[in-house]
């Protein structure tokens, strides 16, 4: 079993957003291979004052499905609606280091071993490290792999999350390697069903 980070992407929903949002956290309700899911809600292209309104309904949809929510870039809003979980872009934690203080989880994304050990000594509490396996939203720059996701998993004493071409036909591949869970995107926002998905 694996903890499983949902990421969010509206324009990739083919339902309507909300729904899609109470749909993922129904995976929570007994799953055999999910540990528990979290959402991310990733709308880096909303104005701050779009994603807090955003923020607020899918917050109250998590909270109504005991379901965890991670904000993402947006910590002033995360900060106005009492949301102590947030996943920030490196550059970001780099240039707000006390930023970790006000938050009981600070997430970063990185691409390298060397940007994982920087994202850890600034304070981060987990790591996404992509890409690992081909993906679309990423046509034109080859994976990772599995052994790039060895290396920052046993380079770092925090959870390492997989993304990147992940589905539940390989998700037990990135377990293997040393992560503590996946994302997944495009596979939950597209499909009509999550738990047939999953």
């Amino acid at each position: 079993m694996y903890k499983l980070l949902a990421i969010t992407n509206r324009h990739l929903c083919n339902n309507d957003f909300l729904q899609q949002i109470q749909s993922i956290c129904s995976l929570n309700e007994k799953n055999t291979m999910i540990k528990s899911v979290s959402i991310v809600l990733r709308e880096k292209d909303l104005s701050e004052n779009d994603y807090k309104n955003l923020a607020t309904k899918v917050l109250e949809i998590c909270k109504e499905n005991n379901t965890e929510c991670i904000l993402h870039t947006y910590y002033k809003v995360a900060r106005e609606l009492n949301c102590k979980k947030i996943h920030l872009p490196l550059h970001v934690l780099k240039s707000k280091p006390d930023i970790c203080n006000e938050f009981n989880e600070v997430g970063v994304s990185i691409h390298s071993v060397n940007e994982a050990l920087e994202a850890v000594n600034l304070g981060a509490t987990y790591i996404i490290a992509g890409h690992i396996f081909a993906t679309n939203c990423k046509k034109d720059v080859p994976p990772r792999g599995l052994n790039f996701l060895s290396s920052v998993c046993s380079s770092i004493n925090i959870p390492v999350y997989a993304i990147g071409g992940i589905l539940p036909a390989n998700a037990q591949k990135a377990i293997n390697a040393g992560a503590d869970g996946v994302c997944i995107m495009s596979g939950l926002m597209t499909c009509e069903n999550p738990r047939v998905f999953m």
